[in-house]
């Protein structure tokens, strides 16, 4: 701006400033500039229409830069502009459906990192046993699917838990009472266990004089009898007689499947058993539409590692099935079993049980050398490590195959992560290893974790399922469900993440607080972390322009409840590639 010395005050010797013609000067420049920018405005070219366009919601977008809007536009498969609902008006044309969230929260879809796709859907039609708490409510339900399916030649369920049972493990006796003329099996939630009746082992011809496998247990009584509780490998003794599901009636349990994710807002899950053997089948949902969820799947490899042969199934599979909606992407193997039965490979032994050490599946050289060689092929590993012994081990495995395999840009996952040992936290400080953790399985409930805190012993205990232990040492945390495990939906499972209490509020303040999440930190890892894992998060996990169009409109605002309430959370409106999949009516 200029000014002048006003002559008035210069005899004074007194100098003042005062402004001149220079006032009516600049009012002119900007009132030109400003009918430029007019102008500009006015003939830039409008947006194209968007498709679908969400207004009025609060937008939760786990995207840094920007993390909250009030509004959406999608075109095709992907958003084209995140921000105001005043902004968006502009890519509204004659055919945009338009979607007014009336202030509901809108997230971005969420991944679930680890599933068990199949026996998940199939699971849906059988008994369902979680969330029972003693014998007698177990046998109320079989005994109630028993009288509903007469015609069944196998009663089959899962969901019990060992601190349900006197002793913390099943008996054939409690089976026999409620289905005697009929072969039953009930896998425990964890499937690591099976719980058979009477008829089912004579069937298998399991008695006090068989063997156990070499990749299981037969659990007797002090006479040698076989109680009917099958550790690990054991339980296809059974398994193996009964007739699997024609392939009609895999495809209808699926559609059931993708129903299931769909209403609870799951958009993206990683297939990590099962899923493999039956890519036709969910290739056949595909090219009928009627697939509505991304699934990347793997493919197991079991001790002593993978042939040629299993490298060139693989790369056939990868090669047909590769894009956004059906993708064939690394390996499954699994090191140790589970600590509620003491079969989790552990570096001491577990307390009270006579040095018992649990197992690892795998000899450590073999499992070392399959890590090289898939990441030598550029092909992502995840591992079942349960234990700290088994954590180390994949540790090792992992860090070798990052510096010497030639592909960096891998990122494998260590799957479960339940007991870390203290010295092993700072190596999670590795972008190409990944926490994958399944929040629901750390629920207090004494049913749920009684037996796995006393096989620990309190040492342990105070390193349990440490989500926040990781996060600060640096980690990266994708977090799933296990379904059939534990149920598909991921709201209880974000309600622990963030509170570490069970249903009722126990214990008060959290089981080992120190490891309790925020929730943005929670909501991150079940949606952008999801991605993140899996060399995607340039392409979905958050709400920015350009990604796909993955969108999950909730019932409740998650950020403006109680913690206690977020496990009553739906999604309303759930959105795959642009294309509405769930919506509840009003």
């Amino acid at each position: 701006m200029m000014f002048i010395k006003s002559s008035a005050y210069e005899k004074s010797g007194k100098i003042s400033f005062r402004p001149k013609s220079s006032f009516k000067f600049l009012s002119i420049f900007f009132l030109i500039i400003s009918v430029f920018l007019a102008l500009q405005i006015a003939c830039s070219p409008k947006p194209e229409p968007a498709d679908l366009v969400i207004t009025g919601a609060k937008i939760y977008t786990v995207n840094p830069a920007q993390p909250w809007a009030q509004a959406v536009a999608v075109r095709g498969e992907r958003i084209v502009f995140v921000g105001t609902s005043r902004q968006v008006k502009k890519f509204v044309g004659p055919s945009t459906r338009v979607i007014r969230a009336g202030g509901r929260l809108l997230l971005p879809g969420f991944q679930d990192s680890h599933v068990h796709f199949v026996s998940g859907s199939l699971n849906l039609n059988r008994v369902d046993l979680a969330g029972t708490r003693n014998v007698e409510e177990i046998q109320a339900r079989i005994r109630q699917f028993v009288a509903e399916h007469p015609d069944l030649p196998w009663v089959q369920g899962r969901g019990w838990m060992y601190s349900a049972f006197p002793g913390d493990m099943p008996h054939k006796k409690f089976l026999d009472e409620v289905v005697p003329d009929r072969p039953a099996i009930m896998r425990c939630a964890d499937g690591h266990t099976s719980w058979v009746n009477s008829l089912a082992l004579a069937l298998a011809g399991i008695n006090r004089h068989t063997p156990d496998p070499p990749d299981g247990k037969i659990v007797r009584d002090d006479n040698g009898e076989p109680t009917g509780a099958l550790l690990e490998g054991a339980s296809s003794l059974v398994s193996r007689l009964i007739p699997g599901p024609t392939r009609e009636e895999r495809l209808a349990a699926l559609r059931t499947g993708l129903q299931e994710a769909a209403r609870w807002g799951v958009t993206c899950v990683h297939g990590l058993g099962g899923e493999f053997g039956d890519l036709e089948l969910f290739d056949r949902l595909r090219q009928e539409g009627a697939l509505t969820l991304r699934l990347v799947v793997t493919m197991w490899v079991d001790e002593p590692g993978p042939e040629e042969k299993d490298f060139e199934a693989y790369e056939a599979a990868r090669q047909k099935y590769n894009d956004d909606w059906l993708a064939v992407r690394g390996v499954k193997l699994m090191l140790d079993g589970v600590i509620d039965s003491g079969t989790g490979a552990m570096l001491d032994p577990y307390e009270k049980m006579k040095g018992n050490r649990g197992q690892l599946f795998w000899e450590p050289d073999d499992y070392i050398k399959a890590v090289l060689e898939l990441s030598r092929r550029g092909i992502q590993v995840s591992t079942h490590s349960i234990g700290d012994l088994a954590i180390r081990l994949t540790l090792d495995a992992y860090e070798k195959a990052l510096r010497e395999s030639g592909h960096p840009e891998l990122r494998h996952k260590i799957e479960h992560v339940e007991c870390v040992a203290a010295a092993d936290f700072p190596r999670f400080n590795n972008p190409g290893i990944i926490a994958s953790f399944q929040p629901l399985h750390a629920s207090p409930d004494p049913v749920w974790m009684a037996a796995w805190i006393k096989n620990v012993g309190p040492e342990r205990e105070q390193r349990a399922f440490p989500w926040k232990s990781v996060l600060k040492a640096g980690g990266h945390l994708a977090f799933g469900s296990d379904w059939p495990v534990v149920t598909l939906n991921p709201w209880p499972g974000l309600q622990t993440a963030v509170t570490r209490q069970d249903w009722e509020g126990h214990p008060p303040g959290g089981w080992i607080p120190g490891e309790k999440l925020s929730l943005e930190e929670a909501i991150y890892a079940y949606t952008l972390g999801g991605a993140y894992a899996l060399n995607e998060e340039n392409r979905r996990g958050s709400i920015e322009p350009g990604k796909l169009a993955d969108l999950i409109l909730l019932s409740q605002n998650v950020f403006e409840i109680p913690a206690n309430q977020i496990r009553h959370t739906h999604s309303v409106l759930t959105v795959v590639g642009g294309r509405i999949i769930h919506q509840v009516k009003k």
